[in-house]
């Protein structure tokens, strides 16, 4: 027994708390003591074991949901103003967070680190062990071994994401009667990590199976491994990571910098080729709802289809060619609140599944975190900023301009797509993103599980005074600073106060996702390459062609209900990169509002220092119902302010890790505790 622990993976850099023995037994996972070799002849301890694994993906390792795990999930965005994270949303934008601080301050920020090796731990012990025999035909050994390969990998992509350079653990493993000294690890380069983690999703890609059964929809397939391999390429080719002088500081315990440090092009072209991989499967196709011809008022649950204004290129097309036969709106909507399983979603690459902590901290509680408090029975409490609410185009695809937008409020139910009477008109006429994303003052909230008829079809108003705004007197912070709300994953018929709550599936990687990073990598390039595909059998000619990135980004704009940047009158960015960089950047901003991409997104182009340090502008929340005029006017929302400082580009590395492992270094402008 104790020759195969020590080829194993026996000690764990990431989690030093619990001591060296802790980690050699295997009876922490199983009800009894037992030999590896009985473990791994056992389909059910097999499956098991595999189990533990996926499970450290979950809680802090959650990429969407409530601030209790996923504080990365609200940038220059999103807000929140609820307690239960242990961190005001202005103290997470200040920095105010890290190894310093205690209770669930301290957990947002270290444990996603200890969870993830321990997570890396158990893959490790199961691709070293796990074998074909009695009850595991080689078809399902492969498949299993090809899923530890995706789950390892996805963890060191959940630490580069937020730690930056990490330390890659021998596959092998470590002798645990080595000397400290040996145990230690210096963290590898961001270019190392990122090939690491390519490394592992190719050999995921090489075993794991093309297509999953219901039941399990959510475990990883061929597609979700190249995806993730992209993403890993994608992050190493930004500015953050490539060529970024101003990380030169950021260093091993050797002096020796881990992050680039020399501009270099070809990292763009393998990330496109890698997202060619993606494509070329002829698996994922961007989702859409068939146009509906009747439906339910025009600001009901399912209204009946607007028509988008007329475009001679779009309008008598279909889809994907035009949007003549979609409904825009849902198509959006249905990926998020619930409408969808997992199978039934084409877009899907990967996904934790409805499986997020039954949700008590996943997306099902984001979304009561959205509704209104009075008739919803939500906690009213998640927006967005006033930037995120007029980064959303007018329905004809050109940017809202807050000085030529329409004042004053409708005067009937109808009297524009999705709206009700008593609305500001700016809000009218935008883009159908908005309208799935946006709960601005006076929207519907349509709640028909509601058993009782008042709490079904109701408007809701942010004016201070009224029951989801600010109020003369409060005890607690169930109103929105910037008076502007947010409904991205409400379900229309969901009601937490006297109805039903529709679960929620995590849209962790989204086809959209690669579709928009293969436009974004094409636009950087300014020559070709000859890049092989993953699997070596075809070589793809990259370079910066027009007609591949418009050919990417329509059908992402054609789901919105907008036409593609070259048929708005605006000019064509798609013969500029500078000004097309300008719009893929914005298109992702309004793609994935809260689904963890903003965040990061900022940090690797670089461009956090200025879109993060902005004051954050919203609506009067001081004005009452008799004065509305003056809530739309923009003003600086004092108790949401934020800042920026140079610590803020990765997460920092707890003391007690930097204690344990004394090759460690600490993130540039976090304490060593030196």
């Amino acid at each position: 027994m104790k020759k195969n622990i020590i080829l194993i993976l026996s000690l764990c850099l990431g989690i030093f708390s619990q001591s060296c023995s802790d980690y050699l037994d295997v009876d922490r996972y199983l009800t009894d003591r037992q030999s590896l070799e009985r473990i791994f002849d056992s389909r059910d301890y097999t499956e098991q074991w595999l189990a533990n694994a996926y499970y450290q993906l979950l809680s802090f390792n959650l990429e969407i949901g409530h601030t209790r795990f996923t504080l990365s999930n609200y940038s220059d965005d999103m807000i929140y103003t609820e307690g239960g994270s242990g961190i005001t949303y202005s103290n997470f934008k200040f920095g105010k967070y890290g190894p310093q601080y205690t209770g669930n301050a301290g957990d947002l920020i270290s444990k996603p680190w200890a969870q993830s090796y321990q997570g890396i731990r158990q893959a490790s012990i199961f691709i070293e062990n796990v074998r074909p025999g009695e009850e595991i035909t080689e078809d399902m050994y492969k498949d299993l071994k090809g899923q530890a390969y995706f789950v390892r990998g996805y963890f060191y992509w959940l630490l580069l994401r937020k730690y930056g350079p990490v330390p890659i653990l021998p596959e092998q493993g470590l002798n645990y009667e080595s000397s400290y000294d040996e145990l230690s690890l210096p963290r590898n380069t961001y270019d190392e990590c990122a090939e690491y983690i390519a490394e592992q999703m190719l050999e995921a890609a090489k075993l794991l199976e093309m297509d999953r059964s219901t039941r399990y929809a959510a475990r990883p397939t061929k597609g979700a491994a190249l995806a993730v391999r992209a993403k890993a390429y994608l992050y190493a080719a930004s500015p953050l990571a490539n060529g970024n002088e101003e990380m030169a500081e950021f260093v091993d315990d050797k002096g020796n910098p881990v992050i680039s440090q020399q501009y270099d092009e070809t990292k763009w072209a393998k990330a496109a080729a890698a997202c060619l991989d993606v494509i070329k499967l002829g698996k994922y196709k961007i989702y859409t709802v068939p146009k509906r011809h009747t439906g339910d008022a025009v600001y009901g649950a399912y209204p009946k289809t607007p028509e988008p204004p007329y475009n001679e290129v779009y309008s008598n097309k279909v889809f994907p060619e035009g949007w003549m036969d979609i409904d825009p709106l849902d198509s959006y909507r249905a990926l998020f609140n619930g409408d969808l399983y997992v199978a039934e979603n084409p877009e899907l690459i990967f996904s934790r599944g409805d499986n997020q902590l039954n949700d008590e901290y996943g997306i099902t509680s984001m979304s009561r975190h959205q509704m209104p408090v009075n008739q919803g029975g939500g906690w009213n409490c998640h927006g967005i900023t006033g930037k995120q609410c007029d980064a959303y185009a007018m329905n004809d695809g050109k940017a809202f301009d807050r000085k030529t937008s329409m004042k004053g409020f409708t005067t009937a139910d109808g009297q524009y797509p999705y709206l009700r009477k008593d609305v500001w008109l700016e809000y009218a006429n935008r883009e159908p993103r908005f309208y799935a994303s946006v709960a601005f003052s006076g929207c519907n909230w349509s709640c028909t599980s509601a058993k009782d008829a008042a709490n079904r079809d109701f408007q809701a108003y942010y004016y201070y005074g009224e029951s989801e705004g600010r109020k003369i007197i409060s005890s607690n912070d169930r109103w929105i600073p910037t008076g502007v709300g947010m409904m991205k994953y409400v379900n229309p018929k969901e009601s937490y106060k006297d109805g039903t709550e529709y679960p929620k599936v995590d849209p962790a990687i989204r086809y959209a996702d690669i579709l928009l990073m293969y436009a974004e990598a094409l636009n950087e390039l300014t020559t070709s390459y000859q890049i092989k595909s993953w699997s070596g059998e075809e070589t793809y000619t990259v370079s910066r062609d027009v007609n591949e990135m418009k050919s990417a980004v329509l059908p992402i704009r054609l789901r919105g209900g907008v036409p593609n940047y070259d048929e708005i009158g605006m000019g064509d960015p798609y013969n500029n990169a500078d000004e097309l960089r300008k719009q893929l950047k914005h298109e992702r901003q309004i793609e994935f509002l809260g689904e963890n991409q903003r965040y990061y997104d900022l940090r690797r182009w670089k461009d956090a220092p200025v879109e993060e340090a902005q004051m954050i502008y919203g609506c009067n929340s001081t004005v009452p119902k008799d004065s509305r005029d003056f809530f739309y006017e923009q003003v600086v929302v004092s108790s949401i302010q934020t800042a920026w400082s140079k610590k803020s580009y990765f997460w920092p590395i707890s003391y007690n890790e930097l204690k344990k492992n004394k090759r460690l270094t600490q993130a540039p402008g976090w304490p060593s505790f030196d």
